[in-house]
C-alpha cells in the first residue's frame, strides 16, 4: 500500500472520528453540547438536523457511493467547519472553540485532495488501455 493511500485512510479516519462523535453528542443531547448550542443562539431542531447531516456524510465518505455524494459530504463538512468557527469567533469564545474547526478543516480538505490524487492514479491506468476513440 502506497504512502499516499495510508495518508488518506489515516487523516479520513481522524475526519469521520472527529464528526462522527460530534453527530453523536448533538444527537444525544449531551449537555455541554446543547448549552453550546443555546450559547451560540441556535435552536435545538438545528442540532438534531446537522446530527443526522454528518453522519450520513461520514457514511458518504466510506460507502461506495456515487462521486457526486462524496463530494457533497465534503462541501457539507467544509460548511460545517466554517461556520462553526465564525460562530465560536463571534461569540467572542476562547480561541480554542474557533481553532478546533479550523484544525478539523485542515484535516478534510488533506482528505479531499488525497481522495482525488487517488482517484486520478486509479484511473490513469484504465484510460491508458482503453483502445483509441473509445
Amino acid at each position: 500500500m502506497s504512502k499516499q493511500k495510508i495518508a488518506y485512510w489515516v487523516v479520513t479516519g481522524l475526519v469521520s472520528l472527529s464528526m462522527s462523535a460530534s453527530a453523536i453528542m448533538y444527537l444525544m443531547g449531551a449537555p455541554p453540547v446543547v448549552a453550546a448550542f443555546q450559547h451560540l443562539g441556535y435552536p435545538d431542531y438545528f442540532r438534531m438536523m446537522l446530527g443526522i447531516a454528518k453522519l450520513l456524510g461520514v457514511v458518504a465518505l466510506w460507502a461506495p457511493v456515487p462521486r457526486f455524494l462524496r463530494e457533497w459530504a465534503y462541501a457539507g463538512f467544509v460548511i460545517d467547519c466554517i461556520a462553526a468557527a465564525v460562530s465560536h469567533t463571534a461569540m467572542g469564545d476562547p480561541l480554542m472553540a474557533s481553532l478546533n474547526p479550523v484544525i478539523v478543516l485542515g484535516l478534510m480538505l488533506t482528505s479531499h485532495q488525497l481522495w482525488h490524487r487517488l482517484s486520478a492514479a486509479s484511473a490513469e491506468p484504465q484510460a491508458a488501455t482503453r483502445p483509441a476513440g473509445a
